[in-house]
């Protein structure tokens, strides 16, 4: 089942490095925070490099201004999400999640099998707006679709 608004976000862990290999709690994530999360299917991807992700490198300062955290998530390892976040330029605050086994991805219905393109199992391309934990928005993309989870649309159809 795919997640929906009103739904929790799933407890899970990922990874994250900044000073170091990090596991965090999905839940110590978004709890008692406003959030976007946007999912991607693979670090370095043509799309995913070209245009989802540098659209929120382009505008978080925008997302930050409205008290709005901003979290990127592949099901890559955290060594793969740390070296493309420093080659776009990722700004310090603009988190890299790993979602490595696509646990998350799975508890939120979101995967896809890219193994016709050697990608095992991927995210959909989505973007979540949550707050406290729950989930108020959904912006989840048609297979082969860049519309509706980019920066600007979703930017464009949040809470003021």
């Amino acid at each position: 089942m795919t997640i929906q608004a009103g739904d929790r976000i799933p407890e899970v862990t990922l990874k994250r490095i900044r000073e170091g290999m990090e596991t965090i709690d999905t839940h110590a994530l978004f709890d008692g925070r406003r959030a976007v999360l946007f999912g991607v299917p693979g670090a370095f991807t043509p799309t995913c490099s070209a245009r989802h992700l540098p659209g929120y490198v382009e505008h978080f300062a925008d997302f930050r201004h409205r008290g709005i955290d901003v979290f990127c998530m592949a099901v890559n390892d955290p060594f793969v999400m740390k070296a493309w976040g420093e080659s776009q330029h990722v700004p310090d605050g603009l988190q890299m999640l790993s979602d490595g086994n696509g646990e998350l991805t799975r508890a939120l219905g979101l995967e896809m099998d890219a193994s016709s393109s050697g990608m095992g199992l991927r995210s959909r391309r989505f973007a979540l707006y949550v707050e406290d934990g729950v989930v108020r928005q959904t912006f989840i993309e048609e297979p082969g679709q860049f519309e509706v989870s980019s920066a600007t649309y979703v930017l464009a159809h949040l809470p003021s």
